[in-house]
């Protein structure tokens, strides 16, 4: 029998119907779009206006266009892992939740939070359960219902951050498609420079956090700009030397859709021609662990068997790294 490797067999996707213009933003907060799309590459995001809705909407949504696009009967998914940093509960997961919502009653499932790394991390972990034999059908789904943690009065974020979800199913392959290899990092120095506060053990919630806005995402924008840029470009750069592979090799550039400057300093040092670069923040911004999936979803169709991609991603924590996968099927 050839070696298993994990192989994306499907994938489904679902952004909310309204819409947050910069326009708009203009209206709420003091600044403009000229300078917001000069220096993030965004000019809309996607908002799930209803307060009676969380992430798990979002989740479920994208996960059902991934049953439906691919046919695959829910009973028979093994495992849901749903990436966010704004899960429904504090405590219980949301992701099993969503897997009894979709009919995946025989799946075990579980959150998991990289911040913006997280379906990166959710791939290799996917990965790791496919090779052991033990799993043959995973769904990963990425969602954030970013609005839910974003200050509207705080230029500094309200700017970047948008609603989304995106679903991978991943199964195995013993043709050689799928993940090849994989490098993830972290460092704790950036603890600090992107977070919230409160809601945690160490400060939980109370009158004076919830006055404070200390429930609301900040960042230190100079500082995560600058690890984000050296670290996505480093991590991906030794990815395609460790494998071999000249910038003539890459087919396409999966990247985390914090920045337009951060993605095209990534292309940049991986020497990659602008058309094979995947962007679409203009559209749906920074929506963190939805950005990869919601990539898949929207250049699927270019996508050929035995292409060439790189993943690469860099969030909050830090967390950081690239995947190396070989598209497995034809659109």
């Amino acid at each position: 029998m050839n070696e298993i490797t994990a192989a994306i067999t499907a994938v489904g996707t679902y952004v909310p119907e309204d819409i947050l213009t910069n326009k708009m933003l203009e209206e709420m907060v003091d600044t403009n779009d000229e300078w917001i799309f000069s220096r993030t590459g965004i000019r809309e995001r996607r908002i799930l206006k209803d307060p009676n809705l969380g992430t798990s909407f979002l989740a479920i949504k994208a996960a059902q266009d991934l049953i439906d696009k691919s046919g695959i009967d829910p009973k028979e998914i093994d495992l849901v892992i749903l990436a966010t940093v704004s899960p429904d509960l504090p405590v219980a997961a949301t992701a099993v939740y969503v897997a009894t919502q979709i009919g995946a009653t025989n799946a075990f499932a579980y959150d998991l939070q990289a911040a913006c790394s997280g379906f990166l991390y959710g791939m290799s972990t996917a990965a790791a359960y496919i090779e052991s034999g033990k799993y043959k059908k995973i769904v990963v789904i990425g969602a954030d219902k970013m609005s839910s943690i974003i200050d509207y009065t705080d230029r500094t974020t309200c700017i970047i951050f948008g609603d989304g979800a995106g679903a991978a199913l991943f199964e195995p392959n013993y043709e050689g498609f799928g993940i090849q290899d994989e490098l993830l990092r972290s460092d704790g120095i950036g603890r600090e420079a992107l977070k919230i506060e409160a809601g945690g053990s160490l400060m939980p919630p109370s009158e004076i956090t919830v006055a404070k806005k200390l429930h609301y995402v900040t960042q230190d924008g100079k500082t995560v700009f600058k690890f984000a840029v050296s670290n996505m470009a480093d991590i991906s750069e030794q990815i395609m030397k460790r494998n071999d592979l000249t910038s003539a090799d890459v087919d396409w550039l999966v990247a985390h859709q914090a920045n337009k400057r951060i993605v095209g300093a990534t292309a940049s040092r991986m020497k990659l021609e602008d058309e094979k670069v995947l962007m679409n923040i203009e559209r749906y911004g920074n929506t963190t662990s939805a950005t990869l999936p919601l990539l898949l979803g929207d250049f699927e169709k270019q996508f050929k068997k035995g292409d060439n991609l790189i993943f690469a991603t860099f969030g909050g924590g830090f967390t950081w790294g690239s995947i190396y996968l070989k598209w497995a099927y034809n659109s």
